[in-house]
């Protein structure tokens, strides 16, 4: 048997990449690779078939010769990245293996379809519109109501997010966030499909005060397990939404988090999602209601694999994995949530790569679980909002929530990014 997985540069991914691998070899399973331009990523393979991930078609047909040409059958089909997720649905969907649906995946990807399928279901949400100019944007405004967070359609990571907060700040920044909403996402698969859709449109929501959590769940036979709560302390105001810190398990009341997984179970249904991990953000006003953001049909990227299984011991890859290839999913955690963060981060400005200090100071702490750069010296940097992702993050654990927060603190003032 051979599993089969889709991937695209992301350094991140590499403790995945290991736990799919070491998977596969406890099964005595092939592990083949779709990819474009795999280098580091072929070690953890058996097989890479180069094909560009970006297109849809391209990746089936790649799947469809590799399922022809293997002496084993493929068993599994899986994607750790967001923007490939609708291309594992597809290739699923061709060889008869349990994924993410077709039609589910695109909902998870495209924000507009997504917040429609949202409010057909009656869940909570910031209220949104679509603008293709400045003008419609000024009159969406007028029903969505100040302040308006700017968002791309098919985007990821925060790329090309920004909070507006008069019609000053829209007629400023409107343009730009239009066009990286475009120019910054042509390698996805959707990219062509939802411009001729829509037109070069911008996503227009509501601002929603309060604080912001992200909810990791594996959906098996239409049943939603919540796995971990992610809270991120740190205020998320704009007018770019950096992700710094995050801490689990939660510290809502069991009240709310009860609300909170309702929801995301809901979500799942208004999608369509009856297997798979997902990746759900909410944020929760100061009345203590839950808003919900987005739902992703992926695993959390960063550290979250890592954090949920240090914190709980449950391997959500792993479990993935099961669901993937039709095997029996444990979830049951096996240790008690051990209080863990991981500090996401950032250089202050673009340019290049000189350094990160610090990280030397740290690496023997007994709290810190790992310590990692996504990037190598001389890459060339991006801050928000060009920017798709931290350059690095530091994983931890204490016995106190408090002492993870203090924690935080330490590590965020020992680390710092120098660029030129």
């Amino acid at each position: 048997m051979s599993i089969l997985l889709l991937h695209t540069r992301n350094l991140s991914r590499r403790k995945h990449l290991a736990r799919v691998r070491d998977y596969a070899r406890e099964h005595g399973e092939r592990l083949l690779m779709v990819m474009k331009d795999a280098t580091w990523e072929a070690d953890f393979v058996d097989r890479v078939v180069v094909a560009d991930t970006a297109s849809i078609a391209e990746t089936v047909a790649a799947a469809r010769l590799l399922a022809s040409e293997e002496t084993e059958p493929i068993c599994g089909v899986l994607t750790f990245v967001e923007q490939s997720v609708p291309a594992a649905a597809a290739v699923a969907a061709e060889l008869g293996l349990p994924s993410v649906g077709e039609r589910a995946a695109y909902l998870a990807r495209d924000k507009y379809a997504m917040r429609s399928a949202f409010g057909a279901a009656g869940l909570s949400q910031p209220s949104f519109a679509l603008a293709r100019d400045l003008v419609e944007a000024q009159e969406a405004a007028a029903s969505v109501g100040y302040p308006m967070v700017l968002k791309p359609l098919i985007g990821g990571g925060s790329k090309y997010v920004r909070r507006v907060d008069d019609d000053t700040e829209l007629a400023e920044h409107f343009d730009t966030i239009r066009r990286g909403a475009w120019t910054g996402f042509t390698h996805d698969p959707l990219h062509v499909r939802t411009k001729e859709e829509y037109g070069e449109v911008v996503l227009l929501e509501a601002y929603v005060p309060g604080s912001e959590i992200s909810v990791e769940s594996l959906v098996v036979n239409g049943e939603t397990h919540v796995v971990a709560v992610h809270d991120k302390p740190l205020p998320m105001e704009g007018p770019f939404f950096e992700e710094v810190y995050y801490t689990t398990p939660t510290r809502l009341p069991q009240e709310l988090v009860e609300r909170i997984t309702a929801a995301t179970a809901e979500a799942h249904r208004a999608l369509g999602i009856n297997t798979g991990a997902t990746h759900t953000e909410f944020r929760i006003t100061e009345e203590g209601d839950p808003y919900i953001l987005e739902t992703a049909g992926r695993l959390g990227g960063g550290p979250v694999y890592q954090s949920v299984l240090l914190s709980t011991g449950i391997d959500m890859v792993e479990a993935l994995l099961d669901l993937s290839t039709g095997r029996e999913v444990r979830l049951d955690p096996p240790q008690a949530p051990k209080p863990t963060g991981f500090y996401l981060f950032f250089a202050e400005r673009a340019g290049e790569l000189v350094g990160v200090h610090g990280m030397e100071k740290i690496d023997d702490d007994k709290r810190v679980s790992e310590i990692v750069l996504y990037g190598q010296i001389g890459d060339q940097v991006l801050v928000p909002p060009h920017a798709s992702a931290a350059h690095g993050h530091v994983l931890f654990s204490d016995e106190a929530a408090e002492a993870v927060d203090s924690g935080f603190l330490e590590f965020r003032d020992a680390i710092s990014v120098e660029v030129r």
